[in-house]
């Protein structure tokens, strides 16, 4: 298997020239905090022969393909087993007590998605699974046999934005009482069946419930929301964050946390800011970037990206 073949990072060239003013100083720490099967984190070995990196990653198996990629450096990795939130622990787990440049590439990797057997990818058949990390936690199959009506309809609303979230909770409700629901091909036909024929051609019925499912799985909101704020709060001055995201969801939750970190927090009224209230953080980019039409031609993970990026400026008070 050739990593470099089933695997292109995304957007590789402008996430490097984002964190390559972090990584000048000596022994610089770099964190992928969603390591996957090491793609960025070769790059970043190969063209900084002075940095450390510290790869997060939930899944036992990203971490062994990892590993052995990431073979000619082992002197200057620490690859360590646990959700992208637990960045602190991570780092003080390797000896750090800092990370000057971070990298947050978010969402299902290419191994999962590629692997049909974790159940991730609606158009395999595979046992309904999608946990990133195999040894532990519910799957998607306990959840689609044990929420309720009202749960079900939730989560495809919150977390897959999808318009018949309450007719897809229906449908799985009934077809439960009949037979378990343990394949992913299973989940698909009950939703194909429960779309009106006039929204057939609106893209594939089972996208957003796939998502939604497995967002809801890996509890993947609540560990961004506590992940932005640990990675920086472990950021030294002049660190900087780099988030790629791929659905809107993640975006937005990364947009609000961006914007709070670069807010003043000088009370409102005051004539003047006192130093104590100036932001910590500023942007680096503006907005949320996008791949360019190229790449994601040539790479149609990269369609979807949304790439922000933020850099601290001064101490925590």
């Amino acid at each position: 298997m050739n990593l470099r073949d089933i695997h292109i990072p995304v957007m590789l060239e402008r996430c490097v020239e984002l964190l390559a003013p972090a990584l000048q100083r000596d022994g610089a720490v770099y964190v992928d905090g969603t390591l996957g099967m090491g793609g960025h984190s070769e790059a970043f070995l190969e063209r900084f022969p002075d940095i450390r990196l510290v790869g997060l990653d939930r899944d036992p198996d990203a971490l062994r393909i990892a590993g052995e990629r990431l073979a000619p450096f082992a002197d200057r990795i620490a690859l360590v087993h646990t959700v992208y939130d637990g960045i602190a622990d991570a780092l003080a787990s390797a000896g750090h007590d800092h990370a000057d440049a971070i990298l947050y590439d978010l969402g299902v990797s290419s191994l999962q998605l590629d692997e049909a057997e974790r159940g991730f990818a609606y158009a395999q058949d595979a046992p309904l699974d999608m946990r990133m990390d195999p040894t532990q936690g519910m799957t998607a199959a306990d959840v689609v046999a044990t929420y309720g009506e009202g749960d079900l309809r939730r989560i495809f609303e919150r977390y897959g934005e999808e318009k018949l979230a309450g007719r897809y909770a229906r449908a799985i409700i009934a077809a439960r009482q009949t037979a378990p629901i343990t394949r992913s091909g299973q989940l698909v036909d009950i939703l194909q069946a429960a779309t009106p024929a006039a929204l057939k051609n609106a893209g594939h019925p089972a996208k957003r419930v796939f998502q939604a499912l497995r967002i809801e799985v890996n509890g993947e909101l609540a560990a961004l929301e506590r992940a932005i704020p640990a990675a920086l709060g472990t950021l030294a001055v002049g660190g900087r964050l780099v988030v790629l995201s791929y659905q809107s969801l993640e975006d937005r939750f990364v947009k609000r946390l961006f914007a709070e970190a670069t807010s003043s927090t000088a009370p409102k009224g005051l004539p003047f800011e006192l130093p104590e209230h100036a932001p910590q953080f500023r942007l680096i980019v503006k907005g949320a970037e996008l791949a360019s039409d190229e790449e994601a031609a040539r790479n149609p993970r990269a369609k979807p990206v949304r790439l922000r990026a933020i850099e601290r400026v001064k101490e925590a008070v």
